[in-house]
């Protein structure tokens, strides 16, 4: 069976990042920047990588460096051709014409909210979602390793990794079905269980492919964990009439929505850096004596 692709990803990047304050007062979190690249870069190319051809920015105010980012830099590229340097790493920031869309989430009321304001540029056809917030590093990357799943089972795919038991209270945890493979079916999810309640400890990561019928759940929403709209909310009401299933990554995991999280994605992504790598494992050698 064909199944229609996955072209449009929605990235909600609206939050104001208060838990690495003051660092996020005048930048957005999604700058942060993992060893040389913002965040907001790596999930991009992420979802360049799995086929996407849209990139849709659900912002807010105080972004304007998030769209800079993606935009021609004219100072910066005359300069760099006039002494000679390689444009390889501007080159790959470039969005084609049309690409990337933003729109405004004009009052921070949750993740399902969030991915509504995108509603008319999303349409009638299946899509993506990723939290830049969680770096997911491995080859193929996340997306692009659903997507293969998607194009099998089609329906409604999300990320399902293991955590402790005793974290699920922190995550939209996943009631596993049959599982094979990489894939598991999704018989219920629910965001943020009271703490020894959860039906297990897969929780979902911050990606997600989803079919446009949920954007009609949330035409109607309903305040959920943390008297928010939880796109976990909706997501479940599709359960049961629509295939579902979670995808466990072949890859590593760094959520860098902690500080400590981001803290271990630049150590161990300048550890796997040819040209900075050595250096720095030899500073931590020496200062973990």
């Amino acid at each position: 069976m064909t199944f229609k692709r996955v072209r449009k990803a929605v990235f909600p990047v609206a939050g104001l990042g208060t838990r690495f304050l003051p660092a996020t007062k005048a930048m957005p979190k999604e700058m942060l920047t993992v060893v040389d690249k913002p965040l907001i870069q790596y999930a991009v190319e992420e979802a360049l990588e799995a086929g996407v051809e849209q990139i849709i920015f659900v912002t807010g105010r105080g972004k304007g460096a998030l769209e800079d980012h993606f935009d021609v830099s004219y100072e910066l590229e005359a300069t760099m051709r006039a002494r000679g340097k390689s444009m390889t790493l501007i080159d790959g920031i470039r969005q084609k014409p049309g690409s990337p869309v933003y729109v405004r989430q004009q009052e921070p009321l949750g993740l399902g909210h969030a991915v509504w304001c995108a509603r008319e540029i999303v349409g009638d056809e299946p899509f993506a979602v990723l939290l830049p917030d969680e770096l997911m590093v491995g080859t193929p990357g996340f997306l692009a390793q659903m997507v293969a799943a998607y194009e099998h089972v089609g329906g409604n795919l999300i990320g399902a990794l293991e955590v402790p038991p005793e974290e699920t209270d922190k995550y939209g945890i996943i009631t596993p079905g049959k599982v094979e493979g990489a894939l598991t079916e999704v018989l219920a999810v629910v965001e943020k269980p009271t703490r020894g309640t959860a039906a297990s400890n897969l929780m979902t990561p911050g990606r997600y492919i989803l079919q446009p019928e949920v954007m009609r759940i949330l035409d109607n929403p309903v305040k959920g964990a943390g008297g928010e709209i939880q796109l976990t909310d909706a997501m479940a009401q599709l359960i049961g009439r629509q295939p579902f299933h979670g995808y466990t990554f072949d890859g590593e995991r760094y959520d860098c929505g902690d500080k400590a999280g981001f803290i271990q994605a630049n150590l161990a992504l300048a550890l796997h850096r040819a040209d900075i790598g050595p250096a720095v494992r030899a500073f931590a050698q020496q200062l973990l004596g």
